[in-house]
């Protein structure tokens, strides 16, 4: 980036040439569309980038990952480590009127009714009272959030959750705006109109199919800090398509590249990065559905596939392995959740002896009568060339002939969350950094256990490790829970995940954070 040289001017000049030179208009690429941009109810990684930019909640995640003040200016948190009260500035929402703590108490109330069909309302189930009012709805009332005045939240935990703050600037959390809501409850959020938020950004077009457009949000409290006047999302599926788009300067930044490319960006490009993400990419089994019910054959598709041929040859990736559920880079009481964690009869290669055991224990020796098997997943040229991958080895591994079947993700995901499938691809990347972020999907009952699976020591373990207030023993419990979770193979674990991303290099102040949000809130276009 070469350095621009000012002339000598006065500090009104100044102001003004610093400001046009500020302003901007940046251009990035996502791969996929979200049906759903309520902050309150969706559990989609795909809506990620349009919420992260336009809402915020109480506090938020800075470049380093330390949480920072957001609408909340101040907090306290009582001496038992139960009570936390925040302070709120003066905020306004993008359409002028201004943020309340009513409007928090409104929009973790709503995810706490189940008629909103909120996919993650168990995250409030840390609240006293939110549990029992989601499976009783009368009981409301025993919810313990509340707004004594319009700049004042509180609420109280049923126990010491250490990870509480870093639980605060997910989604969930996020206020909305009753009025807002209640005039259209489908909707407000596929309106520009309507879509009214609390960030940096505000919709100004919903182009579905071909983008999402936004424009600095002039009522967003620190809108001093935003350069961008205009910022667009522009849907390309095909990574291979938005990477010529990219290179050919149409656009500024591009969400993902084609893994075959991986090698020569990292050498040949400045616009290239990698950046590290909480995710596992696995396959969901169904144990409701022959042959996936008996044990045995989950295990053997499991154990008979090569995951260092996928990481290295067909994604062409720096991910990792993965053998468990619950990613690298996720730390408590000091120790990486990984650390020492058993591998449940996975291996990073193909077991193939192993493998075609536990079939043929299972009925079908050399694969012999394995009936009609279908693995569903979204259309995506990378994500269906893995599992072209995997239909192969299981062939060459076990005999076995599995069909693939790809659609919309907007057809996809419904017929998963109804548990219509034998195989379905899937994964999970963290909503905070935690490891109970991918483990609380798991217990009974779960929006996102999306094979139906229940086991009462797996809950057992999971409440235990919510109940302590010691990090080892909560650590020992998760533990046990994830071993019980894989050892019964209801997943099928692929890779840990890196995201491989391009940034013009014009562009400062972009980050996008572990969790998969990417932020323009302080990116700045340079002459």
């Amino acid at each position: 980036m070469h350095k621009l040289i000012l002339p000598l001017v006065t500090a009104a000049l100044l102001a003004t040439t610093v400001s046009a030179m500020a302003a901007g208009e940046l251009t990035y690429v996502v791969n996929n569309e979200s049906a759903q941009y309520d902050p309150g109810t969706t559990s989609e990684t795909f809506a990620a980038p349009i919420i992260g930019n336009t809402f915020e909640g109480l506090v938020r995640f800075d470049e380093t990952g330390a949480v920072v003040p957001a609408l909340a200016e101040s907090w306290e948190i009582s001496e038992d480590g139960l009570t936390y009260t925040f302070h709120l500035r003066d905020a306004k929402w993008s359409d002028g009127k201004p943020v309340t703590a009513g409007d928090f108490e409104y929009a973790w109330k709503r995810v706490l009714n189940p008629a909103t069909g909120a996919k993650n309302s168990a995250m409030l189930f840390l609240i006293v009272g939110a549990e029992e009012a989601f499976n009783a709805p009368a009981e409301a009332a025993g919810i313990a959030i509340s707004a004594p005045d319009d700049k004042t939240l509180t609420f109280t935990l049923k126990q010491r959750v250490p990870y509480m703050m870093q639980l605060l600037p997910y989604t969930t959390f996020f206020p909305v705006r009753q009025d807002i809501v209640e005039a259209d409850p489908e909707g407000w959020t596929r309106n520009p109109a309507t879509f009214i938020g609390t960030g940096p950004f505000r919709v100004t077009q919903f182009n579905t199919g071909e983008s999402v457009v936004f424009e600095k949000n002039p009522e967003y409290y620190d809108a001093d800090a935003v350069s961008l006047d205009k910022l667009t999302f522009r849907l390309i599926p095909d990574p291979a398509t938005a990477l010529a788009a990219m290179e050919a300067g149409q656009v500024d930044g591009i969400e993902s590249v084609p893994a075959p490319e991986i090698p020569r960006l990292s050498v040949e490009s400045d616009a290239f990065m990698i950046v590290p993400a909480l995710g596992t990419t696995y396959a969901f089994f169904n144990p409701a559905q022959a042959p996936l019910d008996d044990v045995k054959v989950r295990q053997a598709l499991s154990m008979a596939i090569d995951r260092e041929e996928i990481v290295e040859f067909v994604l062409q990736s720096a991910d990792i392995p993965a053998m468990g559920l619950v990613p690298y880079g996720m730390s408590v009481n000091g120790e990486d959740f990984r650390a020492g964690t058993d591998t449940y009869g996975l291996a990073p290669t193909a077991e193939v002896e192993a493998a075609q055991a536990l079939l043929a224990e299972a009925g079908f020796p050399n694969g012999e009568g394995f009936p009609k098997t279908v693995f569903v997943t979204y259309s995506s040229p990378p994500i269906e060339k893995l599992l072209e991958a995997i239909q192969q080895m299981w062939k060459q591994n076990l005999n076995i002939d599995v069909d693939i079947q790809a659609t919309e993700w907007q057809v996809f995901y419904p017929e998963v969350q109804k548990v219509q499938y034998q195989i379905a691809q899937m994964g999970w990347g963290a909503d905070y950094p935690h490891p109970m972020t991918f483990l609380d999907n798991f217990v009974t009952g779960s929006p996102n256990n999306l094979a139906a699976w229940s086991n009462a020591d797996y809950d057992a373990a999971i409440a235990a490790a919510k109940a302590t207030g010691d990090e080892a023993v909560s650590l020992a419990e998760m533990r046990k829970a994830e071993a019980i979770m894989m050892n019964d193979h209801v997943i099928m674990p692929q890779y840990h995940r890196n995201n491989y991303m391009m940034m013009s290099p014009k562009v400062t102040g972009f980050w996008r954070s572990s969790l998969n949000v990417p932020y323009f809130r302080d990116a700045v276009i340079a002459e």
